[in-house]
């Protein structure tokens, strides 16, 4: 009795376990494989230049530069939205459509207070002519800042102004 109960529950698991493939199998193979075609009259991008070295900087001012671009699409251009890699660096872009042929540009801004050193950073735009976000890059290096506005304090403790 014990044997035929153990065998009946492994017929079960087994058939279950075939029958729970099968329909994974079945719904993979009935949905349709879809490939997004491109809008030949989608807008489009076309930059003066993706990445600005701003070559050394002194620590404190800010960092800016004005990348700009064409619309070379047949169709209105309209950036929904364009962030930094980080909090330091700060895009602006136009809020109306860039029609065809038009011209427009993003604004960048590097806060370099702090940030001594090389760095490469990048600002990433979604727009209604790609599902894809578009990348632009700006690089430099910060050198530091010889007279600090801000008191420092030594190692001994003592500040200096």
């Amino acid at each position: 009795m014990k044997k035929l109960f153990i065998t009946l529950v492994c017929l079960s698991i087994g058939t279950l376990g075939a029958q729970a493939q099968g329909v994974s199998q079945a719904s993979s193979q009935s949905q349709p494989q879809t490939t997004a075609k491109e809008n030949p009259n989608a807008a489009k991008f076309k930059f003066k230049d993706e990445v600005h070295d701003f070559g050394e900087l002194q620590e404190g001012p800010e960092a800016k530069y004005s990348f700009e671009f064409t619309n070379v699409g047949k169709e209105p251009l309209i950036i929904q939205n364009a962030t930094g890699s980080c909090g330091c660096t700060v895009p602006d872009w136009p809020k109306q459509p860039i029609l065809p042929g038009k011209k427009g540009q993003i604004n960048v801004t590097y806060h370099t207070q702090g940030r001594v050193g090389p760095f490469m950073k990048d600002v990433y735009i979604q727009y209604n002519g790609s599902s894809e976000r578009y990348t632009l890059h700006i690089k430099g290096t910060v050198k530091a800042n010889p007279n600090p506005t801000t008191p420092s304090v030594n190692n001994n403790g003592t500040t200096n102004h």
